[in-house]
């Protein structure tokens, strides 16, 4: 298995939050992880400086090349960052 790569900020979520797979709804300050692992990328948020990591829901996907990271997780982070509204 190869090593992971990750890219992660902070983001406030917008009405109705991020829906995550483990706990449903979470909303507030949030920090947002973008992993890539074996060519697969996963998203994952957690309330800002808390342990716990949750995973987005339909936040995983193939990615062909790694350099594509930093572009995925811009867009993950324009589309849940909704600090008002």
């Amino acid at each position: 298995m190869s090593e992971p790569a990750a890219k992660q900020s902070d983001l406030t979520a917008g009405p109705g939050g991020v829906m995550t797979d483990e706990v449903g709804v979470i909303t507030g300050d949030l920090t947002l992880r973008t992993e890539l692992t074996d060519g697969k990328v996963v998203l994952r948020v957690q309330y800002k400086d808390a342990a716990e990591w949750y995973g987005v829901t339909g936040g995983k996907a193939a990615l062909k090349d790694p350099a594509d990271l930093d572009a995925v997780h811009s867009i993950a982070l324009g589309l849940l960052n909704r600090p008002s509204g």
